[in-house]
């Protein structure tokens, strides 16, 4: 047990040598043996020297022994006078780690500086100094989460107030009560812990213990002790666990802040807001001249998170940036944090969060913390480390609960973990608890050694399916947006455990994953989902699987393929799904699959059967009493109402759709109806009115996520602000458009399409049709028909084969209109026969102001070019 300052054994006052050289060989954290081999001398002259029996030491001898323990200045003069026997000693209280702070005398190193702890600073000041102080205040966490840096800050903050001294000591191995009580005694200047009272006499006074775990019995009968005998003394310890006093107050210390995993900085100063980037930052100073560049910053908030926010793991990664960038540290160490290292330290002011200052790994670090639980602490922490992400009681119970399915109350365990820091807690939602992530990781290696990890992989897997099985229906109706985050809030779980169940549980998996198909479409993540869905149904493991199963399956490949234009392909599946769904009786899964058929067989060029389908909905949800599928219904039909050339049809529609959409309150609904009454406007030629309710409608769709359907009514906008010769908005929503994207393929220099027959051989992509399009019709309308002729063709490439047959005939119409070429009205002809669709007023009249006119009901497209 060492105090922090030199205990003074000398009647004048100066420090003996034995005493000081056992109180730095223990600050250091050394054993006999391992100073002697650090300083080069014999084991037996540092024996000698701590029992008084070498009365005039070398002076080599001394300076050795001085330099292994890395002392300086006036702590190495005092060291050097002491063996010299001269009166020439400082006495203990000129010591720099014993001072006077405003008149009260303080025996503690110096405070460093923190980042990010200033809630809890001011929070502990409070504590500490209020008139109901606890007489105990436990700051617990993990090993090198900066409790000690943390208790010295509070303690140098409140020295004022506590006229009685400020000392601290900190706790050596195998200490016993009365090494403790002698530690505190010397830390206050005394001989005996009897002399304490009479040395505070009455004033307040304030202890720090760091590293109580170190002793944790001895340590809680000497402060048991003290707080009898000493009523005036207030005391804060520091450890892995709480101490276990009568009225100890314990203060969880948790790592630092992180940046979001969807954190996309945009500079230095948005990731400074985040105490674990200012951390590494700072630390990172201390290595190397020049700050992250803005090509490292993504790489500092990734390095920052998997480092869980800790202050030990951050600086022992920053101190390695002397060398190697932001980018080949977290591609070198990213996924090894739990092997992290510190050189040795000698001096218990940088020991961060009480180790032994001796080179040390995280993962020895985050071991300590563990040896200490018991043992079904221990389990508890295995099985908890699966989850990924932050997770509730709720699924931590089910995760926990006994063999028989009997659920458990785990609360006070998560509390008995989030006490020790080994959990971290967010301060709102449902989702607030996670695992401190090196603890994590290190309980998933002792899982993976238990024998565990297998079967624990198969529960998470099972829990987090009917998790999303349970959220899956309220991804339509009211609670839409709340079910969105809900999965969100649980997105590298649903990744983990459908990767896992693919493997040992593919029904599991396909369970899963038919039920996460609207989750994918609202997040942009066709593509990934529909294969995933086609790989387990493909699994000769899920043949047998539920017929119903199976068609969900099938209907969401369906489904998600139209997100991506490939529809057609998967009609055969949406057909069998609809006949699984007649036969098994699920009115559900019916209305659900020719909703889907009508959709793929626009794009497949059936509009007849399409609308059939589409009506066959709108009558069974009628019948049955489904105002959602009823608007649903309602709002599919108006593109045969489009078709057709019957806005003020399509309009009435619409309007029913939107009263339907209010009844269920579902707002998402409702925005795709206002999106539809915006592309009506506009094909209406009511410019003023799409842009206007467009704006609105895509505003609102931000925030509740489903890109595709924003980027549609951003294309409405786009293409009304151009018709109307508003072409500088026009250019700003072209902007957005490429942006959300991914960027169209556009020679801004040239002003033109750069088409993929004339440089990179690929065609271009279907999302740059819409841009394509309003590029044509804001050429066409300045006069530009060379440029307006590519752009409509480019234009008319990417809609071909799309969800929606309008989209070329448009291109068609303003390709046509720019060349009066016959071979295009040819094709324009063809598109409208095969699809149904009727020319629209205003479009019949650009061809017609082109000297390009339709004779009789026979059809057939004539040039009447002017002479």
């Amino acid at each position: 047990m060492t105090p922090v300052h030199d205990r003074s054994g000398r009647p004048d006052g100066r420090a003996a040598l034995p005493d000081l050289l056992r109180g730095h060989r223990r600050s250091a954290g050394l054993t006999q043996a391992e100073l002697a081999a650090l300083a080069g001398v014999g084991v037996r002259t540092i024996r000698d020297l701590e029992r008084g029996r070498a009365a005039r030491p070398q002076r080599t001898t001394v300076e050795l022994i001085a330099g292994a323990l890395g002392l300086t200045g006036v702590v190495r003069t005092a060291f050097l006078a002491a063996a010299r026997g001269t009166g020439s000693a400082p006495a203990a209280p000129t010591d720099p780690m014993t001072k006077d702070l405003d008149g009260t005398r303080t025996a503690l190193p110096a405070a460093v500086e923190l980042t990010g702890r200033e809630q809890d600073v001011a929070e502990l000041t409070r504590l500490v100094t209020g008139d109901r102080h606890p007489p105990v205040v436990s700051l617990v966490g993990l090993a090198g989460v900066g409790k000690t840096a943390l208790a010295l800050r509070v303690a140098h903050t409140v020295a004022a107030e506590h006229p009685g001294g400020v000392a601290g000591v900190l706790v050596g191995e195998g200490s016993d009560v009365g090494d403790v009580l002698a530690a505190v005694a010397a830390s206050f200047g005394v001989s005996r812990d009897t002399e304490l009272a009479t040395r505070i006499a009455g004033r307040p006074a304030l202890l720090l213990v760091d590293a109580v775990e170190r002793a944790p019995d001895p340590v809680a009968a000497a402060l048991t002790r003290l707080g009898v005998t000493l009523p005036d003394l207030r005391i804060i310890v520091t450890g892995r666990h709480p101490v276990g006093v009568p009225a100890e107050r314990v203060w969880p210390v948790p790592p630092l802040d992180v940046p979001p995993p969807d954190f996309d900085p945009d500079g230095p100063a948005a990731l400074a807001a985040y105490p674990a980037a200012a951390l590494f930052t700072t630390r990172l100073a201390q290595v190397r001249r020049e700050p992250p560049r803005p090509a490292e910053l993504p790489a500092l908030a990734a390095l920052v998170r998997r480092l869980g926010g800790l202050p030990l793991a951050i600086e022992l990664m920053a101190a390695r940036g002397r060398i190697l960038d932001l980018n080949e540290l977290l591609d070198r160490y990213g996924d090894r944090v739990l092997d992290l290292a510190r050189p040795p330290e000698r001096t218990w002011p940088e020991a961060r969060g009480g180790l032994p200052p001796a080179a040390v790994t995280l993962r020895e670090a985050v071991a300590t913390s563990y040896r200490l639980l018991a043992p079904d602490e221990r389990t508890v922490l295995r099985r908890l480390s699966v989850f990924r992400d932050r997770w509730s009681v709720e699924l931590a119970e089910e995760l926990l609960a006994d063999p028989d399915g009997t659920p458990v109350d785990r609360a006070p365990m998560l509390d008995r973990l989030h006490e020790l820091g080994l959990l971290s807690v967010a301060s709102h939602g449902s989702f607030r608890f996670r695992l401190v992530d090196a603890v994590r990781e290190f309980a998933a290696e002792q899982a993976t050694g238990a024998g565990e990890a297998t079967a624990v992989r198969r529960r998470h897997a099972e829990i987090v399916t009917r998790l999303v099985v349970r959220t899956a229906p309220e991804l339509t109706g009211a609670g839409l947006a709340a079910a969105v985050r809900r999965l969100d809030e649980v997105s590298s779980d649903i990744a983990t455990a459908l990767g896992h169940a693919a493997v040992d549980d593919p029904v599991t998996a396909l369970r899963l994953a038919a039920s996460l198909t609207r989750w994918w479409r609202f997040r942009g993540r066709d593509v990934q989902g529909r294969q995933w869905l086609r790989r387990l149904l493909a699994d000769p493991r899920t043949a047998d699987a539920d017929p119903v199963l199976r068609a969900w399956a099938a209907l969401g490949v369906a489904r998600l393929a139209a997100e991506h234009r490939a529809g057609a392909a998967e009609l055969p599946g949406a057909r069998a799904a609809l006949a699984a769904f007649t036969a098994a009786g699920d009115v559900d899964g019916e209305l659900a699959a020719r909703a889907v058929l009508s959709s793929l067989l626009i794009a497949a060029g059936a509009p007849d059967e399409a609308r059939q389908q589409a009506e066959a909905v709108l009558t069974l949800a009628t019948g049955t009493g489904r105002v959602r599928d009823t608007a649903v219904a309602q709002n599919n039909l108006t593109w045969h109402d489009i078709r057709l050339g019957d806005l003020v049809g399509a309009r009435r529609r619409l309007a029913a759709a939107e009263r339907l959409a209010a009844q269920c309150a579902e707002q998402r609904l409702r925005l795709l109806v206002r999106a539809n009454l915006a592309e009506v406007a506009r094909l209406e030629g009511r410019y003023v009115d799409a842009v206007d309710q467009g704006r609105r409608t895509a505003a609102a769709l931000v925030e509740l996520g489903d890109p595709g359907h924003r980027r549609r009514v951003l294309g409405t906008v786009g293409l009304a602000l151009a018709q109307d010769g508003r072409w500088a908005e026009a250019a700003e929503v072209l902007a957005e458009l490429r942006s959300s994207a991914g960027g169209g393929r556009v020679d801004t220099a040239a002003g033109s399409p750069t088409r993929g027959d004339r440089s990179t051989g690929t065609a271009i992509r279907p999302e740059d049709g819409i841009c394509a399009l309003i590029e044509g019709n804001v050429a066409l309308l300045r006069g530009d028909r060379e440029l307006a002729t590519e752009w409509f063709a480019a234009a008319a490439e990417a809609a071909t084969g799309g969800q929606d047959r309008r989209d070329v005939v448009e291109a068609l119409v303003g390709l046509a209109a720019s060349t009066g070429d016959a071979v295009v009205l040819d094709r324009l002809e063809r598109v409208c026969r095969d699809s149904g669709i009727r020319l629209l007023p205003q479009e019949e009249g650009l061809l017609y102001a082109l000297r390009v006119t339709r004779p009789g009901p026979q059809g057939g497209w004539r040039e009447r070019l002017a002479p």
